[in-house]
């Protein structure tokens, strides 16, 4: 399939875009719980049933918009007037990004710290180290004839190649103990309660420790942690360096959502194991397009914004819809469908392929780590096909959607026969 055949699954000509004059309002005091309750299908469903892309609610006692579709990703990641601060819920925050992060950020103060993250994330050689730790790590911990899930496989192996990379050198025990509570931030950021209160503690432990080491210089030099220490104090430089941990431990989820895809379609394992690995890429762009990671974004507004003719006031919580988008078929036809010949691709800014923003990567909100999560995704997809051989017991595969962020209930245990 060539990209000129991408285009015949890319919006269409003459699709009626719902475009309200002004913002319907859902019935009810607070939708907080029901939006947790119906999960990722929440602001989907609800602008099925009004026939609108964006709605207002109450959410945490303030009035908030709920937006889908490519002109709410460009409103989010490309208009002024908008800012990240006070977006996210307070446990949110400092569980995912913490106050003084980048992405907290606004102006040039943003532009210069996004671009230590750019040079970090995209440099070709930097980015090849980490995925070839991240390959050694991974095939450390097979043998034949072993029981294993995915998820803790790839977690695993992720945070011992990103401690590596950013110039921390953990000992076993901190390594382990490290390696839960890098999942756990990601892993309670949709969740409230005494756990997340604990996760949310050791984060500040794991902050300390990498302060610490800067303090110290405990690092390599020209490694990221020597980077940051350079730009900023210890305690900010360790903030940055979590900021860094933790998403790609995080990649772990869609490494665990492309081995389910890898079960249910094995066409594709056998297309890459016979000689085809060019089109690994394209099978993990479709993974990240259709699993149910991170379901929403969301920003302030400094002052009124105008979106398709209706206004949204100064103050207000404006939410992205990632997984909506996603699965709108006026821009992904037959949503639902697992179809890596969409050939999507990051690199080509498509505003409605959004999971990890849209936009100017330099100046927008838009995560610098896309480059590293392909290539991690298509790392393990490649060691899964081509390097073992493994069978997929019976077990739980179903992705609860009201989970946030959702995994396979098994984490997807396959059985090593032999390492090729």
């Amino acid at each position: 399939m060539t990209r000129q055949d991408h285009e015949a699954f890319g919006p269409q000509d003459g699709v009626d875009v719902a475009i309200p004059a002004t913002l319907p309002r859902l019935p009810g005091l607070d939708h907080t719980l029901t939006m947790l309750r119906q999960g990722y299908d929440f602001i989907g469903s609800h602008c099925d049933r009004l026939g609108v892309d964006g709605f207002r609610i109450r959410l945490l006692g303030q009035d908030a918009v709920c937006l889908r579709g490519p002109e709410a990703a460009q409103l989010l990641y490309g208009t002024e007037g908008l800012t990240r601060k006070g977006a996210m819920p307070a446990t949110v925050l400092r569980l995912l990004q913490d106050k003084g992060s980048v992405q907290q950020l606004e102006g040039e103060e943003h532009r210069r710290r996004k671009g230590l993250f750019i040079r970090m994330l995209m440099d070709k050689d930097r980015l090849d180290r980490l995925v070839h730790g991240f390959e050694a790590a991974w095939r450390a911990q097979l043998r034949p004839d072993m029981d294993i899930t995915v998820m803790d496989l790839a977690n695993t192996a992720l945070a011992r190649a990103a401690c590596h990379w950013v110039g921390l050198s953990p000992n076993k025990r901190r390594m382990a103990r490290l390696t839960r509570i890098l999942f756990a931030m990601s892993d309670r950021a949709g969740h409230f309660g005494p756990a997340t209160l604990a996760t949310l503690w050791q984060r500040r432990g794991v902050e300390r420790w990498i302060a610490s080491e800067i303090r110290a210089g405990r690092m390599p030099e020209g490694s990221p942690m020597a980077i940051l220490s350079q730009d900023m104090p210890p305690k900010v430089a360790a903030v940055e360096v979590l900021n860094l941990l933790r998403p790609i431990v995080a990649v772990g989820r869609y490494i665990a959502f492309a081995a389910k895809a890898l079960h249910e379609h094995p066409i594709w394992c056998g297309l890459f194991n016979s000689g085809n690995a060019d089109y690994i890429p394209d099978f993990c762009e479709e993974v990240r397009r259709t699993s149910p990671f991170f379901p929403f974004t969301a920003a302030m507004t400094e002052r009124d914004v105008i979106w398709q003719g209706a206004t949204i006031p100064a103050g207000t919580r404006v939410i992205f819809d990632i997984h909506g988008t996603h699965h709108d078929s006026r821009f992904f036809p037959q949503p639902d469908r697992f179809r890596p010949e969409r050939m999507l691709d990051w690199t080509l800014d498509d505003p409605a392929f959004a999971p990890q923003g849209t936009g100017d990567l330099a100046t927008t909100h838009r995560c610098p780590g896309e480059a590293a999560t392909l290539a991690l995704m298509s790392s393990a997809v490649r060691m899964l096909c081509c390097e073992m051989r493994y069978e997929v017991p019976d077990q739980d595969l179903s992705v609860r959607m009201n989970r946030i962020p959702a995994q396979p209930a098994s984490g997807v245990r396959i059985r090593v026969q032999a390492i090729d």
